[in-house]
């Protein structure tokens, strides 16, 4: 697929110049080719800025880095604005110095009119290839009407897998895998969004553990007007063989509209248990971020989903999760906006208990910002790829570079 070429109005020219401006730092290098020698000193990026390349809106991030040390940047580009539905791709930019500059814009899943979503990648530590889920549904329908149950199968969300064996150069056709991971009575269905994990350690090492989560159809089948979100709820899919097949792990179905959970992440501890963060879609309950652990590489929970009373400074909003590769010791880390109300000032917490409780560390920016996603780039450091922006949040994706020494 041929991008459209993009113009440069002054309203983009002044997006550009403010996300640059206030992302910049002695050293730091944005939109050049991932060829290039590292930029010493880098600090940050900018991946991708609304209005280029076609795209009116950047969002959605998603990262991982591959076994040769290359930094993946997925993100949804949406042609027609800002909103969740419509014609939608799923894109990627490729890193070779640890995110300091990226290489030419690519279509991984082309919407051709119609949403691909919620980049879901993962790297699978058997092969070394790269293992992409997205989501897909018609661009005609609504996340509203798809919960109602007011459209078809065809239209309803959908499941897809992809495969690189290549470092993310080039990507396999998506290939349905809807029959086996969405249940029946299941309306909504979103993978993660952000990366998903390979297990490392203990019994189930080489499973792939993606988070997702769905909403069900009210016990009577009926559209339940207004009263939809009470029935989301967070689940797991698993694949133990690279992902080629994949089974139903975990799944929440309380669905009492105290704890909805929502857009979940995962990361496996050092003791080999999982530990998984979720958004509370406007639960009843005292609290945005809600948790659990399952120690059967996510297969069922250990307890049901609860709040995280330590990170009550987030908002109703997608976040992140990294265990961070490393000596004994080395934290959990969360990724996430700051302010309880509003999506800004993007920050980054730590956990010294397993995500038991949690610190802030380190405040990226006071800015406007949403979603985001942790990798881990070496040189002992991580990444941060983070949407923000200076009248709202979807101006762009950033990338931060963070040493873990800022981390505490």
């Amino acid at each position: 697929m041929s991008l459209k070429s993009s113009l440069r109005p002054p309203a983009l020219a002044v997006v550009v110049a403010g996300l640059a401006a206030a992302l910049a730092s002695p050293g730091t290098a944005h939109a050049a080719s991932a060829a290039e020698r590292p930029v010493r000193g880098c600090v940050s990026s900018v991946p991708f800025t609304a209005g280029e390349n076609g795209y009116d809106t950047y969002r959605i991030p998603a990262t991982v880095t591959t076994r040769a040390g290359t930094v993946l940047a997925f993100a949804e580009g949406r042609h027609n604005g800002a909103g969740d539905t419509g014609n939608i791709d799923v894109v990627l930019r490729r890193s070779g110095d640890g995110g300091c500059t990226w290489g030419p814009l690519s279509v991984v899943a082309a919407g051709e009119g119609d949403t691909r979503g919620n980049p879901a990648p993962v790297v699978d530590p058997r092969t070394g290839k790269v293992v992409l889920l997205t989501s897909y549904n018609s661009g005609a329908v609504t996340e509203a009407q798809i919960m109602r149950g007011e459209v078809t199968a065809e239209q309803s969300r959908r499941v897809f897998v992809q495969t690189s064996r290549d470092g993310g150069r080039r990507f396999s056709e998506p290939r349905e895998i809807t029959a086996a991971v969405k249940l029946p009575g299941w309306r909504w269905y979103a993978t993660g969004p952000g990366h998903a994990v390979a297990l490392t350690r203990g019994p189930y090492a080489g499973r792939l553990v993606v988070p997702a989560n769905h909403s069900a159809a009210p016990p009577d089948g009926s559209a339940d007007t207004g009263q939809e979100a009470k029935y989301y709820g967070a689940h797991a899919l698993y694949s133990d063989d690279g992902g080629q097949s994949w089974r139903v792990g975990f799944v929440d179905d309380s669905y009492d509209g105290v704890d909805n959970a929502n857009e979940s992440a995962v990361a496996q501890l050092p003791d080999g248990r999982l530990y998984v963060s979720s958004r509370d879609q406007n639960g009843s309950s005292a609290g945005n971020r809600l948790d659990s652990y399952s120690s059967d590489g996510g297969v069922t929970l250990d307890r049901p989903f609860r709040v995280q009373p330590t990170l009550s400074d987030v908002p109703v909003v997608q976040g992140s999760v990294l265990q961070v590769a490393g000596p004994a010791g080395a934290p959990l880390l969360f990724s996430g906006p700051s302010v309880p109300t509003a999506r800004s000032a993007m920050a980054v917490w730590r956990s010294g208990d397993g995500g038991g409780t949690f610190t802030k560390a380190l405040t990226l920016s006071e800015r406007r910002a949403a979603y985001s996603d942790l990798v881990q780039v070496g040189g002992g450091r991580v990444g941060v790829l983070y949407e923000t922006g200076t009248t709202g949040p979807y101006e762009g994706i950033a990338f931060r570079r963070v040493s873990l020494g800022e981390l505490g």
